[in-house]
């Protein structure tokens, strides 16, 4: 018999690309809109931060209840806006 030829045909194997995903709850996509709202926030200014403090403590400072509670109401209306 002639010399048999060593050649061997490729084998395709099927192999399974896996991909890797990333799901992201609702409690992280609000952890991360609030993250990114708090680095959008300007400094504390300090300065003021001590006049108000020397004014309670001297008496000097009037607290207006009509703007506290349209402050209050506001603040509730961005938070509910965060859900």
């Amino acid at each position: 018999s002639a010399s048999q030829s060593a050649t061997a045909a490729p084998v395709q194997t099927a192999v399974a690309q896996k991909t890797d995903s990333v799901s992201i709850t609702p409690q992280a996509q609000q952890i991360q809109n609030v993250q990114t709202k708090i680095a959008d926030m300007p400094d504390i200014d300090q300065k003021k931060v001590d006049e108000i403090k020397a004014a309670i403590a001297e008496g000097r400072y009037k607290i207006d209840p009509e703007k506290l509670a349209t402050n209050i109401a506001n603040f509730e209306n961005e938070l509910s806006d965060l859900n």
